[in-house]
């Protein structure tokens, strides 16, 4: 890390945003030195994406200044802050899939021959984004198209294209969100040569245990403020997470054990793909059955599949035993089974609806009649999920979009709870949001097992598997490769059977 003698490369003093009825920012103070990695952490809600929207320029902030290399800048427009030397890498990529890896590295930059500005210097082009990516020490083909690249290579491209300014200062927003064990430590490697080149890096994510192992300093924000700022080594995990939440949160995956009771699902020889090995398991009344793999190994395909997405070539499924035709979302609800995605935001909401509207769109023939909808029954039940559920927004009218991940991942868990399903299959069900919202997502997965749900977890984070399942079936490369339970299952057992082991050795 830098020299504390010497300025910080970025300070954030006094910084307050106020959105209608609600303050984002009161007063929070944030500095930044070069060759540092500096982890920004809070719950949904907290602030975190307001302060660096401030920064990126997207938000005006209301009072206080920002200083880079102890001058005091405005920022008002992202432009301004790429002038600045600050690039922001942000969750959701901004790749042109269908453009070359060169083509999105320059996008912004792109070089033109001389005289001829409308026409693009395709061979400076690629030797710019071949410099950078050599720089990152990464070997990524300049010349293919971005879609075929794997999501750690795209993410790396994501870092280049911001590369290809003057950057000195990198903001990076859940980076690790969609990457697998092995993929993350590429990343790491790619961010410890950034700051060996001088690049200060904020790195924002909810998963603690990254950012204990990557970051020199630790800022956390709650309701707004900052509670603390301190080095990495000389604060706990623990300690963390009880500034994050406010409380200690002992029994993250406590849960009243259900009663197990008949088959509420049965898979016969699923096949995802004709040339793959069939795919069979039952899951419970009151049970909640895991399946975990590293990306890629069919968990999703398979989650999709059972709710009428997917395309099978053969099984069947037996629903309460009776066979059921999954072949469409409509007939799979109808049926009785509910999914929660892994993309919330593209597949589970409406974004520009507003919560109520959220939650009742999947229950609009219940509370209609006649073709119109009945106003005092939508009111019922989305009072009656805000409540059960401790969704915070300001109004039911509110666009869902304004809520924070943890909120809307509870509008998408309402929306389904409002179907009231015998089977609910949840993909990623934590992915994105911070760990108080985690705790009361548990909780309320556990109380589905409770009141007689056939729950199954798809996961790719092995501790939330492990911790919350009655079961755990283990996929690898579209097959079943193990079944734990009870003292056997250990996160060191699913890893080891998730990457190709045995569970009695590697």
């Amino acid at each position: 890390m830098g020299d504390k003698e010497v300025d910080p490369i970025l300070s954030m003093e006094g910084i307050c945003k106020s959105f209608p009825g609600v303050k984002a920012l009161d007063g929070v103070d944030f500095s930044l030195w070069p060759k540092e990695v500096h982890a920004l952490v809070g719950e949904n809600g907290a602030g975190k994406s307001t302060l660096i929207k401030i920064l990126a320029g997207v938000y005006k902030m209301d009072s206080g200044k920002i200083l880079v290399e102890g001058r005091p800048v405005d920022i008002s427009s992202p432009r301004q802050a790429q002038e600045h030397g600050i690039s922001v890498v942000h969750q959701e990529f901004t790749l042109v899939p269908q453009m070359t890896v060169a083509e999105n590295i320059m996008l912004s930059n792109m070089p033109s021959i001389p005289g001829l500005r409308s026409l693009v210097d395709k061979k400076t082009m690629v030797y710019e984004s071949e410099k950078i990516l050599n720089g990152l020490g990464v070997d990524i083909d300049v010349f293919a198209p971005v879609r075929l690249l794997t999501m750690a290579e795209q993410q790396i491209v994501e870092i280049a294209k911001a590369l290809s300014g003057k950057t000195r200062i990198l903001v990076m927003d859940e980076p690790t969100a969609a990457l697998s064990n092995v993929e993350v430590e590429r990343l790491f490697d790619v961010i410890r040569t950034l700051v060996s080149k001088g690049i200060a890096v904020i790195y924002i994510s909810h998963k603690l245990e990254e950012v204990f192992r990557i970051s020199h300093r630790i800022t956390v924000l709650r309701d707004g403020r900052v509670v603390s700022s301190s080095p990495i080594s000389e604060v706990t995990r623990n300690e963390v997470v009880k500034q994050m939440v406010g409380r200690e949160l002992t029994t993250m995956y406590d849960r009243c054990k259900a009663d197990i009771g008949g088959p509420a699902m049965e898979v016969k020889g699923l096949l995802l793909d004709p040339a793959g090995e069939p795919i069979s398991f039952t899951v419970h009344e009151g049970e909640i059955l895991g399946i975990a793999g590293l990306m890629g190994a069919g968990q999703i395909q398979l989650a999709r599949a059972l709710f009428g997405i997917g395309r099978t070539y053969g099984g069947e499924v037996l629903l309460r035993g009776r066979p059921a035709s999954l072949s469409s979302p409509s007939k799979a609800v109808r049926s009785g089974v509910g999914l929660v995605t892994e993309n919330r935001k593209e597949e589970g909401l409406v974004q520009l609806l507003s919560v109520s509207k959220n939650i009742t769109i999947t229950v609009l023939d219940a509370i209609s009649r006649r073709g119109v909808l009945s106003s005092w029954m939508e009111d019922r039940i989305v009072t009656e999920k805000i409540e059960e559920l401790d969704i915070r927004t300001p109004s039911p009218k509110q666009p869902v979009m304004n809520l924070s991940g943890g909120n809307q991942q509870k509008v998408v868990l309402a929306k389904w709870l409002a179907v009231d399903p015998d089977v609910m299959i949840m993909c990623e069900p934590t992915r994105g949001i911070d760990v108080g919202a985690k705790a009361e997502i548990y909780r309320l997965i556990g109380g589905m097992a409770k009141n007689g749900k056939a729950v199954l977890l798809i996961s790719s984070e092995i501790p939330e598997v492990v911790g919350m399942s009655d079961r755990v079936l283990v996929l690898h490369s579209g097959r079943v490769v193990g079944e734990l339970m009870g003292d056997e299952c250990t996160q060191e057992a699913v890893l080891r059977l998730a990457t190709g082991g045995s569970v009695v050795g590697a």
